[in-house]
């Protein structure tokens, strides 16, 4: 998700049953974003991405 689409995404998330559903953030927007711009977000988007699934994980308190 990007930042300009969080209250979206957090509204659609409450739409579906799920408030608080979590996932990851990156800067917006990215169509005008350079090449080293998408490759530091990416990295940004994986470190999030772990985060999410290690406190879902089984035995993890969430």
């Amino acid at each position: 998700m990007t930042s300009a689409f969080v209250d979206g995404a957090e509204l659609m998330g409450q739409a579906c049953g799920a408030p608080g559903y979590g996932f990851a953030v990156i800067e917006h927007p990215i169509s005008s974003a350079t090449d080293a711009e998408l490759l530091e977000r990416a990295g940004e988007i994986v470190r999030q991405a772990e985060e999410l699934v290690l406190a879902a994980a089984p035995g993890n308190p969430a």
